[in-house]
């Protein structure tokens, strides 16, 4: 589907961690490293990723995906294959 999501489209503010920006981010499991749920160079790419294995492009899949990155998932959840799943389980079950 190939998703892709602006600064524009999420409901939230996120800080830029331009340091790492040119890091290597989400692109598919498996993915062990650490996730930076505070790192705008971050979120865009899993958010991409988990609209594209649900199927949607709508922002209200979008908006509660953020929800549920910032208000649901425990930060013990830290790894960026844990928080795919996570998001995608939690999406799938929240759709059907």
């Amino acid at each position: 589907m190939g998703i892709s999501i602006k600064p524009s489209d999420l409901q939230f503010k996120y800080p830029k961690n331009k340091v790492d920006r040119d890091q290597p981010k989400f692109s598919g499991l498996p993915d062990p490293s650490p996730f930076d749920r505070d790192d705008l160079y971050e979120v865009i790419p899993m958010f991409e990723a988990v609209m594209d294995e649900l199927g949607t492009n709508e922002e209200d899949v979008l908006h509660r995906l953020e929800e549920i990155l910032n208000d649901d998932i425990p930060r013990i959840i830290n790894t960026r294959e844990e928080v795919f799943d996570c998001l995608v389980g939690t999406m799938r079950h929240i759709l059907r």
